[in-house]
């Protein structure tokens, strides 16, 4: 049987390398995306309707989309606009693609959704302070996602849900970084080692490339 995959944001740096890294493993790959396909994912409607037109189920979902706008260096740099904006797309965006696309998930065998997170949105290892925003719109996102989790672990018992953690990947995302970088194709493999090796018991759980859990 062909494992079938959905990337959320596939022409996108990770995105791209998740897809490509799925099909070498000869997954059967569908994209969405706002550039190709119109996919807002801060319009619930535009995600219902892409949602809506697919057909099941998918043995896994990633939801690759993000935004970093521009991290508060400190808290004089705070501002309404871009605090609803870094939810909007981190973590309401994502949540809502679980709420539409949980019908199309597997229920009879092993399935797999996960995001992207990322280690800022960890309360327990923020030592630096700023990026407020940012680091918010994450640490909302793995409360949603592991709230979710809990649920739908009555109704899809061999899902798994996890927030992920991809490192700093070589993307135009990063462009401005000063550290050393993942390749997009290894971030890729990693990461889908590390969802796919997620056992249902641990669904709801915050890990990066690695597969070590991080602190909420």
């Amino acid at each position: 049987m062909t494992l079938q995959a959905l990337v959320i944001g596939d022409t996108g740096g990770i995105g791209a390398a998740i897809r490509d890294e799925l099909i070498t493993r000869d997954w059967s790959v569908r994209g969405l995306s706002r550039s190709r396909d119109g996919l807002d994912i801060t319009d619930e409607a535009s995600i219902s309707a892409a949602l809506e037109a697919l057909e099941g189920p998918f043995d896994l979902i990633f939801v690759a989309t993000g935004q970093l706008g521009t991290p508060e260096k400190s808290l004089d740099r705070l501002n309404a606009q871009e605090l609803v904006s870094q939810f909007q797309v981190n973590a309401v965006g994502p949540a809502l693609v679980l709420k539409h696309a949980r019908g199309l998930l597997a229920r009879d065998r092993p399935a797999w959704f996960g995001a992207l997170s990322a280690r800022v949105g960890s309360i327990g290892d923020n030592r630096l302070g700023g990026w407020y925003s940012y680091r918010s719109a994450k640490a909302a996102l793995n409360q949603l996602l592991h709230g979710a989790a809990i649920e739908l672990a009555r109704s899809h018992p061999k899902l798994t849900v996890a927030c992920l953690h991809p490192g700093t990947v070589d993307t135009a995302f990063t462009a401005d970084y000063p550290r050393e970088k993942l390749a997009p194709p290894d971030a890729a493999q990693r990461l889908i080692d590390v969802l796919t090796g997620i056992s249902p018991d641990k669904s709801g759980g915050f890990y990066d490339y690695a597969g070590k859990e991080v602190a909420w």
